[in-house]
């Protein structure tokens, strides 16, 4: 005789777990949550069943890996299949175009789930904070990226009238920035899912001069090796260094030398310094032997203190050459140099998302947590912690680190998880309401149409057909309503 299983009641006995963002921590979490309770859950006293339902407040997924790096980097092809992998599981629900706080609320979501994790990312710059940061013709990083990706919501037209361009920072944003906007129109859409708004801008792009200035010194500048690398094959491109920044005292070498990412970023400054020397006495050449009609000059060493301008507009940027110690302190040297240009960006850090109904830490520019670990608490200099809610990612920790950061905080912030849902009432399942269908009740009742996996996989298959008539694997749609469409059809 055949058991007859009863979905309902295994339904209602899952764990319920609602994760707020679809980005790589979002989906990394939610991959590693499922992994942990199957091996650690009936130790635990949990079961190894759950239901995540993810939700997304953009009609598709992927976050940071779609919108928040340059497309012409090689391992997002990688990275976003593998987050693909881990959502086409049925365990996982995907719910995009669903904003929390505006489609449903903290506590109708705590009413449905037994924990919410906050794995939302980072859409903000970080203010410029110098005189003549409100002159026309300087731009956060934020909204530069959003439009070269094609963000939902970003511009579709890009001011890229300026022929002497600066570049703020020393992070991997800054390098980003610095490389769309010495770019090759043909050669990035031949590379790269960019839409055709992004192609013409770039095609159109006036910039023959671009400065990158660096604060630090090269040994505690923040790029990774993937950067410096395709810094350096740049058509039509000649990369231009200052020798003097490259003359690293003793102490400062051996304490670059003690970790590893470091020693490997310094390593790879000095092979862009030879090939600089190189493209200079070949006769101004990119890194191919061909005549160059654009110059990117790296400055280390070299903090902006105004930008300056006339009638609004900006004219030049003023930079104070530093010093950097071994112990990565800077100090400041009454040197000024003013460098005509006539647009600055910043790349000097984000600020990641708020979450309505959780205290946002502003001091450390993220969700108010106990100690790093997660726990979501009442207030941003201790407070009590919130039982049942969480952040991790940049929502935890602020807008530092990588993939990797990503993951090591996933689990960390699992296994907190799985301790607190363990100590609780009747194994953690705590929520009132346990039918899995509620949500989609109430979303409907609301007039919201969630994207599921399934909706995603329509916009992709688009995606993947528009380029294959350009002989290209990808793409990118950029509209909302069509996005929405297509998933809907």
């Amino acid at each position: 005789m055949t058991e007859t299983v009863n979905t309902n009641e295994n339904a209602a006995n899952e764990l319920r777990i609602a994760v707020i963002g679809a980005g790589p921590a979002g989906v990394y979490s939610s991959d590693i949550f499922l992994r942990q309770l199957k091996k650690l859950g009936e130790e635990l006293g949990l079961g190894t069943k759950a239901r995540i339902d993810l939700f997304e407040k953009l009609p598709v997924p992927f976050g940071l890996v779609r919108y928040g790096v340059a497309p012409d980097h090689p391992s997002i092809k990688f990275i976003a299949d593998a987050l693909e992998k881990t959502l086409d599981n049925p365990d996982i629900h995907l719910y995009c175009d669903v904003e929390f706080g505006k489609d449903v609320t903290l506590d109708e979501l705590l009413a449905r789930y037994d924990a919410v994790l906050f794995a939302t990312g980072a859409v903000k710059d970080k203010p410029l904070g110098l005189p003549g940061a409100d002159l026309d013709g300087v731009y956060g990083a934020a909204k530069f990226v959003e439009w070269y990706d094609g963000y939902p919501t970003g511009a579709r037209e890009w001011p890229l009238t300026a022929e002497n361009v600066a570049v703020i920072g020393g992070g991997n944003v800054a390098m980003d920035v610095a490389r769309e906007l010495m770019r090759n129109a043909d050669d990035l859409k031949a590379k790269t899912d960019i839409p055709d708004n992004v192609y013409e801008g770039i095609q159109a792009n006036k910039a023959k001069v671009l400065h990158l200035f660096i604060r630090r010194g090269v040994a505690q500048a923040k790029f990774s090796v993937q950067e410096l690398r395709e810094m350096e094959k740049l058509p039509g491109v000649q990369l231009i260094i200052n020798e003097d920044d490259f003359e690293l005292d003793d102490d400062t070498i051996e304490v670059a030398g003690k970790d590893k990412l470091t020693r490997q970023m310094v390593e790879e400054l000095f092979t862009i310094r030879e090939m600089a020397e190189d493209m200079e006495d070949d006769g101004d050449v990119d890194f191919e032997g061909n005549p160059a009609d654009r110059k990117y000059y790296i400055h280390f060493n070299s903090a902006p203190t105004e930008v300056l301008g006339e009638d609004g507009k900006v004219t030049a940027i003023r930079v104070e050459r530093t010093e950097t110690g071994a112990d990565g302190k800077m100090h400041r040297t009454g040197e000024f140099t003013d460098y005509p240009v006539e647009a600055v960006y910043h790349a000097i850090g984000y600020k990641p998302a708020e979450a309505p109904g959780i205290v946002y830490d502003e001091k450390g520019a993220h969700l108010a947590n106990a100690n790093g670990d997660g726990r979501i608490t009442t207030a941003a200099d201790g407070g009590e912690v919130r039982e049942r809610l969480y952040a991790t990612g940049w929502a935890k920790r602020g807008p530092v680190g990588l993939i990797g950061s990503t993951k090591s905080d996933a689990l960390m912030i699992v296994t907190n998880m799985l301790e607190d849902l363990a100590k609780a009432a009747e194994g953690g399942r705590v929520a009132a309401d346990r039918d899995p269908e509620s949500i989609d009740r109430l979303l409907e009742s609301r007039g919201v149409k969630p994207i599921d996996f399934a909706g995603w996989k329509k916009v992709d298959a688009f995606e993947r057909a528009e380029g294959a008539k350009e002989g290209r694997e990808h793409k990118k749609v950029i509209d909302p309503d069509q996005m929405r469409a297509l998933a809907h059809a």
